[in-house]
């Protein structure tokens, strides 16, 4: 497993503040802590291909979930097509989706992206139950485990401090 410290400076940062840059959403403590704790508990930090299915990314995007919502989503849909045209990944689910296992901008923009649209407040550091929710709301996991979310939100809780 990547260490907490260097996946967030070194995997995660990359794509947020590309997507900043760009115009999209700015990445506040609050979305970043919940990032981290989403990749913790979505790929462990170990699999940008998720075993035995078909996700992709350090938050395990599906071709028809994350990458399509992103891609449709009228407060997302310039922003991810920036971002693609920045990393010069053709705009189509398909290149997306095949890039999300191995561009690690990408996948950090397309997870924050995905956050954007909910229009509750991004919960803070002191709110794991309103993070729990807002990831499932979010990610929609086929099969959530709130047992490991506790140990990836205090994890990604720690990381913030």
């Amino acid at each position: 497993m990547i260490s907490l410290d260097m996946f967030r400076v070194d995997f995660m940062y990359p794509g947020l503040d590309l997507l900043s840059v760009l115009g999209g959403p700015v990445s506040t403590v609050n979305a970043r802590r919940l990032l981290l704790a989403i990749a913790v508990q979505e790929s462990g930090l170990e699999h940008r291909k998720q075993v035995g299915g078909p996700a992709r990314g350090w938050w395990q995007f599906e071709s028809g979930g994350g990458v399509k919502g992103v891609m449709t989503h009228p407060a997302t849909q310039k922003a991810a097509e920036a971002v693609c045209n920045h990393l010069r990944i053709p705009f189509t689910r398909t290149s997306v989706y095949t890039a999300l296992a191995f561009n690690d901008p990408l996948a950090a923009a397309f997870a924050r992206l995905l956050l954007y649209p909910d229009p509750h407040q991004i919960p803070g550091s002191d709110a794991e139950e309103d993070a729990w929710q807002y990831y499932i709301r979010n990610w929609r996991p086929g099969k959530p485990s709130r047992a490991r979310w506790v140990h990836s939100w205090a994890a990604a809780k720690e990381e913030f401090a």
